[in-house]
């Protein structure tokens, strides 16, 4: 990556920002408005896809797009990033996710962002929600990088696939876990809010289930040979370098 660690991690500020500020208003807009009927599972989910969708694209070329320091840390796991620039890349992400929890409590109050802070339902252990965000992180991570690091993958594809994942992911789980796959999404409102009830659970599972991953498309399914543009400048190809 050329880009400057400060772009890097602008970029990755205002991707989280934008996840948590988008998805927090989702979730309350009924509560907000005053009207009914507004919100449900699917306008959550669109919400969430969406927004990584357009920012994977928009802010992609910059910082590779992590906004989640799960996606982070397996990129930090299969040694595609510094550990140094990893735990850069977490701060940035949970600064935004603070900001934007910041500035939705100043704007709706407090109750707004409990409510938009991930949850574990209440029939539902901690235990199977921790695996249940394992499994929906691992697909996750399974999409980045089988669409935003493996050259052989569309170069167009890959913000439309991940900003899918996530949908297909809060669609199946998010009355479940609230499908955080994310630790800085869990953790910027859980922090300004004080809703900490089962944090833990996001960020043991989306990390086990990133990391998971990231092996399994680094070492087994992913490409071994190198392209030709890394076989002819002895680096990340073009292509492989969008995920860094």
């Amino acid at each position: 990556m050329n880009q400057t660690p400060t772009r890097a991690l602008t970029a990755e500020a205002i991707g989280t920002f934008a996840l948590c500020f988008v998805g927090i208003l989702s979730i309350n807009v009924d509560v907000i408005s005053g009207g009914e009927g507004t919100a449900s599972l699917a306008t959550v989910a669109l919400a969430h896809g969406l927004t990584i969708m357009v920012m994977v694209a928009a802010l992609g070329a910059i910082s590779g797009a992590h906004f989640n320091p799960a996606v982070t840390a397996g990129f930090v796991a299969t040694g595609r990033m510094a550990p140094v620039r990893g735990a850069m890349y977490v701060g940035a992400q949970i600064a935004g996710a603070l900001l934007a929890s910041l500035l939705l409590a100043w704007l709706f109050g407090l109750e707004v962002v409990a409510g938009g802070t991930p949850a574990v339902a209440p029939l539902v252990k901690a235990g199977g929600a921790t695996a249940v965000e394992v499994v929906t992180t691992f697909f996750l991570v399974l999409v980045i990088f089988g669409t935003a690091v493996d050259h052989r993958a569309p170069k167009s594809v890959f913000p439309f696939a991940i900003g899918l994942a996530v949908t297909l992911d809060i669609l199946a789980t998010g009355p479940i876990t609230g499908a955080a796959m994310n630790p800085a999404r869990a953790f910027g409102p859980a922090l300004v809010s004080g809703a900490w009830a089962n944090q833990w659970v996001y960020w043991v599972g989306p990390l086990v289930g990133g990391v998971l991953a990231a092996f399994l498309q680094h070492a087994f399914l992913m490409e071994h040979a190198p392209s030709p543009a890394t076989a002819e400048h002895g680096g990340p190809a073009p292509a492989e370098e969008r995920g860094h």
